[in-house]
């Protein structure tokens, strides 16, 4: 990327995270930019009270560890404040619309996250707030993954190899996490492939994005179930078989579907090719189910960096959508210059 410091949009061009597919690559571009100079400056001591006196209010409809996490974290990292509003804990389901909720939110927070069931919640959310929304997942989509996840594959690049030329396999279901992985990876230019079942394959519509970003920025996006596609991969990825949106599926039905042959293990990987190949899993991980211990555990994982990356992502996607992401960058800028 060019000048660290800089951004090339200075605010946003949408006032919402809802979902990526609203930004185009340098847009995106710009959010990892924030999100990783300000991980490297945190992480060499450096402190922020960017978002100092704003708070965040963090609405939930399922339970989380990693969404939740790190988004308080982030918003005192940035000097600010969150509220968990867990369900149960707010009026929200019971006596009040979720647009009622966004209209009260919007007169005492400055920015709103809602990991909701789903996603038109989220979009009518956004429609009568007038503080930034940010969808820390939906049944659609999950663009603070997103987000994270190519953070972590810009870190993990192959030696001298450009981005565009990377190449990503998910392995497994067509989760929205497999959807989602999809939409940044074409949208960065990417080879994507998503082997699994033909049943479980990405939507014709969710297909449709994919293509219209390789004719914008490059790449390839393909579904299939022959493992000779697994060859060359330098990601693979894969999210567990048993959603959190699909509750009625027994477990033997969806263990029939994809045990063995899209299991993770050390055979899938050796049937890459490639030594250097890395693993991601957007967590928690079904041990032994989708992925195997030896490989989430082993020297190809890079789970646990891309799971401290929300961290990163949340930070960015904070500071961006405040409209502070250049003030922070300027800071930094400053201070690493004395």
């Amino acid at each position: 990327m060019d000048n660290p410091y800089v951004l090339t949009h200075k605010t946003p061009t949408h006032k919402d995270y809802i979902d990526t597919s609203d930004f185009d690559q340098s847009e995106i571009l710009d959010m990892v930019k924030v999100s990783t100079v300000v991980r490297d400056y945190i992480k060499s001591g450096g402190t922020l009270d960017t978002l100092y006196h704003k708070n965040l209010a963090m609405l939930f409809e399922q339970k989380s560890t990693r969404t939740r996490v790190s988004f308080e974290v982030g918003m005192e990292q940035l000097g600010g404040h969150a509220l968990n509003l867990a369900p149960g804990a707010i009026q929200l389901g019971a006596h009040e619309t979720i647009g009622d909720t966004a209209e009260v939110l919007s007169r005492m927070c400055d920015i709103i996250m809602a990991r909701v069931d789903r996603h038109e919640s989220i979009l009518e959310l956004a429609a009568r707030s007038t503080v930034p929304v940010i969808n820390g997942m939906s049944d659609y989509n999950h663009p603070t993954q997103e987000l994270g996840d190519i953070i972590t594959i810009f870190d993990h690049l192959p030696k001298d190899k450009p981005w565009n030329q990377v190449k990503v396999v998910f392995a497994g279901d067509c989760t929205q996490v497999c959807a989602s992985l999809m939409m940044i990876t074409t949208k960065m230019g990417m080879n994507f492939i998503q082997y699994g079942p033909p049943a479980k394959w990405l939507s014709d519509d969710f297909l449709k994005i994919g293509r219209a970003n390789n004719q914008m920025y490059g790449g390839s996006v393909h579904v299939t179930d022959n493992p000779a596609y697994l060859e060359g991969a330098d990601f693979i990825y894969t999210d567990v078989w048993y959603g959190l949106y699909d509750k009625e599926t027994p477990k033997e039905v969806y263990m029939r579907e994809f045990y063995p042959k899209y299991q993770v293990n050390d055979e899938m990987l050796a049937l890459t090719g490639n030594p250097n190949v890395k693993f991601m899993h957007c967590l928690p991980a079904n041990r032994n189910e989708e992925v195997t211990d030896s490989v989430l555990d082993g020297p190809h994982s890079v789970t646990w960096d891309e799971a401290e990356n929300r961290l990163t992502a949340q930070r960015g996607l904070l500071l961006y959508f405040s409209g502070k992401a250049q003030e922070a960058l300027d800071l930094i800028k400053a201070k690493e210059e004395k």
